[in-house]
């Protein structure tokens, strides 16, 4: 088998750069969708099942692309066509969600067409952003793959950080921050106007500096030889049943993991605004105490929970250059977790706004080993033609938490809840720490190739 060559800095750097903006299009997703239907009438309690279509989108998506990705070969590559079909859709879409409610609809009309909007917008996202880790595993070599994903790491942050300020600094050069009961205010949209504008720049960039192997070049660097065209009718049950024990292992940790995050994008909205800024609450028709959403305070608190999630981005961008000091992956992996369930559990004890500052800094260091050392472990375990089909598949294990997550989080919020009172979101945040500390036990079964 021939050995991929050392690749410089800067072609590391172009493969991933595209990830920039399709990440600035994930945070403003992230950070506000919650906040986004909440605006046009949703119930707290509701908030977590409009998470389910992220995921859902991404669990069917993302294998297909890989599989479909891993049998392309065309002039332009065989995983940037993908890119850049999911990167122009994904655009159209970001244009179109923050509208939901400013079309002249019905409620209910508004919630389903966010709801369609969203679907469409996080199929398009993981359609772009799956073939750069497809990439790394694809053009990389096994001692440059931890440079690759920390670079990836740090776009990927980057981009939050850019996506999480950009409604803040919106409001804060002017733009209105507030919009009639049921719209959405303008800062956020410009928002996602500012966010599709980058994405597609992003994109283009990468889709011209990058070069894919061509197939025989890729075959020689990969161990494939003609005998192994016969495995390409493999399905993707029989690559499961295969599949090393690091996608397993991995997998479990990942479990707990995405599952706590899934709570953070959910809940920290309506918790900021409680806990920090005093909301106002309200009363709806159906007798439920609720926080008014159309309050100048809901609406500031939702500018502030993108700073502390961009404040989780410079957390996890400090704490990726500190990860690879040490000597153990493992180790690092526990670490990181725990130090982000501290983050979240602290998050009930404090009430200042900028407090909430070494919190999230703490949970960024969560995040930037979920971004890293699963792929590094996972892509030093593979071999073969189905890089991009088990990347995929391996997606299920941020997927399946998120949609679970999702399912049960109304339902345990409701078991939080007294008459009365408005859901203790805050309650979710602090589950979220225990599940971390659970996914940190689980990193000692994992079974990493060196």
């Amino acid at each position: 088998m021939r050995k991929i060559p050392d690749l410089s800095f800067w072609k590391l750097w172009n493969i991933s750069f595209g990830f920039f903006g399709v990440q600035i299009a994930y945070a403003l997703q992230s950070a506000n969708i919650s906040r986004i239907f909440s605006t046009l009438g949703a119930d707290p309690h509701d908030l977590s099942y409009f998470w389910i279509l992220p995921p859902l989108a991404g669990i069917i998506v993302q294998p297909i692309i890989g599989a479909l990705s891993d049998r392309t070969w065309t002039r332009f590559g065989r995983r940037i066509p993908y890119l850049f079909v999911g990167a122009l859709a994904a655009v159209a879409v970001m244009c179109l969600l923050p509208n939901a409610g400013s079309f002249g609809m019905t409620v209910g009309a508004a919630m389903i067409f966010g709801l369609i909007s969203l679907m469409f917008l996080d199929t398009s996202i993981n359609m772009a952003m799956q073939p750069f880790k497809m990439m790394v595993g694809d053009m990389v070599n096994e001692k440059q793959k931890g440079l690759a994903y920390s670079i990836q790491s740090f776009l990927c942050n980057a981009g939050s950080l850019a996506g999480y300020l950009f409604p803040f600094i919106f409001a804060a050069i002017g733009i209105s921050n507030i919009a009639p009961k049921g719209v959405v205010p303008d800062s956020v949209i410009y928002s996602f106007y500012i966010g599709a504008l980058i994405l597609i720049l992003c994109v283009i960039y990468t889709s011209a500096k990058v070069k894919e192997y061509p197939p025989e070049l890729y075959a020689e660097y990969h161990g494939i030889n003609k005998d192994d065209k016969k495995e390409e009718k493999t399905n993707m049950l029989q690559l499961l049943i295969k599949a090393p024990k690091a996608f397993w292992t991995v997998g479990l940790v990942q479990f707990f993991c995405w599952a706590a995050f899934m709570f953070m994008w959910t809940y920290t909205n309506g918790t900021i605004a409680a806990n920090t800024f005093d909301a106002p609450s309200i009363v709806t028709a159906a007798g439920a105490t609720v926080i008014d959403t159309a309050s100048v305070q809901y609406q500031t608190a939702g500018d502030w929970v993108g700073i502390l999630f961009a404040v989780q981005a410079v957390g996890s961008v400090i704490w990726a250059t500190i990860i690879p000091q040490f000597k153990s992956r493992k180790v690092a992996y526990v670490v990181s977790l725990l130090l982000g369930a501290i983050g979240f559990i602290s998050i009930l004890f404090i009430h200042d706004q900028y407090m909430l500052f070494g919190s999230f800094l703490l949970i960024g260091c969560a995040w930037a080993a979920m971004l890293a050392l699963p792929f590094t472990i996972l892509t030093n375990a593979l071999t073969g033609g189905h890089m991009g089909t088990y990347l995929g598949l391996f997606n299920g294990t941020i997927c399946i938490p998120q949609i679970v997550a999702a399912s049960l989080g109304g339902i345990i919020l409701k078991a939080f809840t007294t008459e009365g009172s408005i859901p203790p979101e805050v309650n979710m945040l602090v589950l979220a720490g225990i599940f971390l500390i659970i996914g940190a036990c689980c990193v000692g079964i994992v079974k990493e190739k060196n």
